[in-house]
């Protein structure tokens, strides 16, 4: 029926797009209309606004500022349309504002008010939390029950709306409705492996690395570098073996001779763990008659001498780190000698500034002056910075801060010390270099200070006893304080 001169709603919506692309006034190009777009009822506006999303306007000085969510309670369970197939939704051109929303979803109602209750225990800023609430409206408001929310199919419009995908799809995982569809980087990563692999030998290989990498009812987990470099050590002999044989089970004792005689050293010690690991798997599971390696000795591994860092080299990467959060972490490794890992897990109770004690993985130390002076100088750094956080480690970022999780490790490397000498495992590794040499080599007293390992302890002490034999035959009356030692 004509609404409106003689013309229909669709035609008016119509020639106001038209009008829109080329700049002319909608009435003069009504009468050239000979089609329009149809709708759905209800989405008129939404069709108008997807070419250009309208910014998000912070509230200006004076304006009241928009209400918290009211409490609202879980969605009640009712029956529901079961899934006749699956279909894939592009939310890039979605727009809904708000006075189209439907508010009184009670999906949306219970997402947003778990989100500012979230908010308020991470100390989320104004504005992270308007743009999370803005997200939940564009994919919640029309949810129903037994629909899921899909990350691909929320990451790239997220993304391209500036919106935080982590704070959102953490709100969205908190009520139950997300559906993480990403692909696992270690598969990834493991097809490319795999590629140029017959696929009786590809076969076993994947089975080995994944129960490597996942563990098993009677197998732990591997640390993912541990398959990397297992994996990445043999790789080259299995494309050699993939270009005579099918199956590892052709592969001979004489093949696996052949190859550890082409390597030598750390290289040959693991490459024979590897194939050994890989070839007891595959006797294990039966897809072999018999292990080639058996009884092919890995040897002891020949560790050379510990050198000390010179002081130039620590000089260099002391000059290169200015943020407060790396100097505290350059101390961390050249003073108490922690790893990437522990400063990973330092909580905030483990500093204890009153009573200067420092505690890593479980082991309480004193609090040197330098590590005590860069300690509260990241803590000053921080509360100024972030000072409604909840996260209870001490080393934090800008992405941690709205959490409650540990740093990377590629953030405790930093960009900083890159191409420097002196990277954080040469200055912990010289820390406890120096104890031995000015403590003497006593493993037992690096074990207990350092909390290493026996074997570790010795090659250290082995280390620390070369270099004072060394130095004592060059010039006696030398101290191992002043041979390039870590003050």
């Amino acid at each position: 029926m004509p609404l409106r001169e003689e013309y229909c709603r669709l035609c008016w919506v119509q020639a106001r797009a038209e009008a829109a692309e080329t700049g002319a006034r909608p009435e003069s190009l009504l009468p050239e209309l000979r089609h329009h777009q149809l709708f759905f009822y209800g989405m008129t506006a939404l069709w108008d606004r997807r070419a250009k999303p309208t910014p998000i306007k912070h509230a200006r000085r004076g304006r009241p500022r928009r209400p918290d969510p009211a409490p609202a309670p879980p969605p009640s369970a009712a029956g529901c349309q079961q899934t006749l197939f699956e279909a894939r939704r592009d939310l890039t051109q979605r727009w809904i504002g708000e006075e189209y929303a439907h508010h009184s979803n009670p999906w949306l109602a219970w997402a947003r008010h778990n989100a500012h209750r979230l908010g308020e225990a991470r100390g989320w800023p104004r504005r992270t939390r308007l743009t999370v609430d803005r997200a939940l409206v564009l994919l919640l408001a029309d949810h129903a029950e037994g629909d899921t929310v899909r990350y691909s199919e929320i990451f790239p419009m997220l993304r391209s709306r500036g919106i935080s995908v982590e704070r959102t799809t953490e709100v969205l995982d908190l009520i139950g409705v997300l559906l993480d569809d990403r692909p696992s980087s270690f598969e990834h990563w493991l097809e490319s492996k795999l590629d140029g692999l017959t696929p009786g030998i590809a076969r076993d290989v994947g089975d080995w690395a994944r129960l490597l990498h996942d563990g098993g009812p009677r197998s732990r987990a591997r640390h993912g570098t541990t398959v990397i470099n297992y994996l990445n050590r043999i790789r080259s002999v299995l494309l050699e073996w993939s270009n005579r044989y099918d199956h590892l089970r052709e592969v001979t004792r004489d093949d696996v001779l052949a190859h550890l005689d082409t390597v030598h050293g750390q290289q040959r010690h693991a490459a024979i763990v590897a194939l050994r690991s890989l070839f007891g798997r595959a006797k294990k599971n039966g897809t072999i008659f018999k292990n080639p390696t058996t009884r092919i000795r890995v040897g002891q591994r020949e560790e050379g001498i510990l050198q000390p860092l010179k002081p130039e080299h620590i000089n260099g990467s002391v000059t290169a780190v200015t943020h407060p959060a790396d100097r505290l972490i350059l101390a961390l490794a050249a003073v108490h000698a922690a790893r990437a890992g522990a400063m990973r897990r330092l909580q905030l109770d483990d500093l204890d500034i009153g009573n200067r004690r420092l505690t890593i993985d479980g082991r309480t130390r004193r609090l040197d002056d330098l590590t005590l002076q860069l300690a509260r100088e990241w803590l000053e750094f921080r509360r100024r910075r972030w000072p409604d956080t909840a996260n209870p480690h001490l080393l934090i970022n800008k992405q941690t801060a709205l959490g409650t999780g540990p740093i990377s490790r590629n953030s405790v490397a930093g960009p900083a010390l890159h191409g420097q000498p002196a990277t954080l495992e040469r200055l912990r590794m010289d820390r406890q270099l120096d104890e031995a040499l000015v403590r003497g080599p006593d493993p037992l007293h690096l074990a207990e200070v350092f909390g290493l390992s026996e074997k570790t302890a010795i090659r250290y002490t082995n280390s620390a006893r070369a270099l004072l034999e060394q130095l004592s035959e060059a010039d006696p009356t030398t101290s191992p304080r002043t041979h390039g030692s870590t003050p």
